[in-house]
C-alpha cells in the first residue's frame, strides 16, 4: 500500500515513535509501566469514591468521571503502541483507525468539558459555600456529566465527518505513533484547508470555550481567597482548587499546542512528543495529582486498606 497509485487505502503504516530497535524496547518497558500505574491509579480513584460515602459529593463524582476518561484514553491508544514498539512493521486497518480516532477524540473532548464543569465546582464550593449543596444538586451534577459526554461525542463525530470525508489514496505512511487527526490530515489525497478550518472551529469549541470558563472561575476564586481573612481558610481554598489547576493547565496546555495551530505538510518530533504528553502522561498523572495533594482521598485508601485488613484477619 506505500505505492503511489489510486487504490483507497485499506491499512495504515505507523512510522511511530522511533526506528531504533534498542530504543523502541526501552520505550517499550516505559509506556508498560505508565500504563500499568495509569489503569491501576484511575482504578483506585474510581473505586475510593464508589465504595466510601464521605466521598459522594459534587467534587468527587466529577472526579469519578475523569479518571474513567482517562482509562478510556490510555486504553484506545497505548496496548496498540506497545504491541507495535516489538515489530518492525507497524500497522492498523483503514477503520481501526477511523475507531481509534472516534474513541480518542471523544474521551479527549468530553475530558476538556469534565475540567470547564470541575472549575465551576471548584468556584461554587469557594465563592458561594454556603450555597454550594443548593446549587451542585445531584440533578444538576448528572446533567453536568452528561452534558460533558455528550458535547465531546459531537465535536468529535464533526471532526470525524470533515477528516474521513477526504479521499484516502495511494499514501498510507502516518508520520505518528497511533491515529491523530492532525497527522491522518498530512495522507490526505485532496486538499484539507477547508477540513483543517472544520476542526480548527471545534478546537475553539471544545478548548479555548472551556479555557475561557475555567480561567473566569480561577478568577473569582482568587479574588475571593484573598479576601479572606483567616489564613486556613485561604489554605484550604487554595488546596482544595491546586490539584485540578495542575491538571488543567498539564491537558490543556499540551492540546491546544498540537490543535490550535496551523497544520504543516510534516509532523514534527515536537508535535509526538506533546501528544505523548497528553495521551499517555497526563492520564498517569491525575490518579497522583488528586491521591497526594488531597487528604480526603488519601483517608479513603486508609479506611479501604484496614478494610481489606481486617476482612482478611476474619
Amino acid at each position: 500500500m506505500g505505492r503511489e497509485n489510486q487504490t483507497f487505502v485499506v491499512e495504515f503504516l505507523l512510522l511511530g515513535l522511533s526506528q531504533d530497535a534498542q530504543t523502541q524496547i526501552l520505550l517499550f518497558v516505559l509506556f508498560f509501566i505508565i500504563y500499568v500505574l495509569t489503569v491501576l491509579g484511575n482504578l483506585l480513584i474510581i473505586i475510593l469514591i464508589l465504595m466510601d460515602s464521605r466521598l459522594h459529593t459534587p467534587m468527587y463524582f466529577f472526579l469519578r468521571n475523569l479518571s474513567f476518561a482517562d482509562l478510556c484514553l490510555s486504553s484506545s491508544i497505548v496496548p496498540q503502541v506497545l504491541s507495535h514498539f516489538l515489530v518492525k512493521r507497524k500497522t492498523i486497518s483503514f477503520w481501526g483507525c477511523v475507531t481509534q480516532v472516534i474513541v480518542s477524540l471523544q474521551i479527549g473532548c468530553t475530558e476538556c468539558a469534565l475540567l470547564a464543569v470541575m472549575s465551576y465546582d471548584r468556584y461554587v464550593a469557594v465563592c458561594k459555600p454556603l450555597h454550594y449543596f443548593t446549587v451542585m444538586t445531584q440533578q444538576l451534577c448528572l446533567q453536568l456529566a452528561l452534558g460533558s459526554w455528550a458535547s465531546g461525542l459531537l465535536v468529535s463525530l464533526i471532526d470525524i465527518t470533515v477528516a474521513f470525508h477526504l479521499p484516502y489514496q495511494g499514501q498510507n505512511t502516518v508520520s505518528h505513533y497511533f491515529c491523530e487527526l492532525p497527522a491522518l490530515l498530512k495522507v490526505a489525497s485532496a486538499d484539507t484547508y477547508s477540513t483543517e478550518m472544520a476542526i480548527f472551529a471545534m478546537g475553539i469549541v471544545i478548548l479555548l470555550a472551556p479555557v475561557s470558563l475555567i480561567l473566569i472561575s480561577y478568577w473569582n476564586i482568587i479574588s475571593t481567597v484573598i479576601q479572606m481573612q483567616s489564613g486556613e481558610g485561604r489554605l484550604k481554598a487554595f488546596s482544595t482548587c491546586g490539584s485540578h489547576l495542575i491538571v488543567v493547565v498539564l491537558f490543556y496546555g499540551s492540546g491546544i499546542f498540537n490543535y490550535m495551530q496551523p497544520n504543516t505538510k510534516t509532523t514534527r518530533k515536537r508535535d509526538k512528543i506533546m501528544s505523548v504528553f497528553y495521551t499517555v502522561v497526563t492520564p498517569m498523572l491525575n490518579p497522583i495529582i488528586y491521591s497526594l495533594r488531597n487528604k480526603d482521598v488519601k483517608s479513603a485508601f486508609k479506611r479501604l486498606a484496614a478494610r481489606i485488613a481486617f476482612f482478611q484477619k476474619q
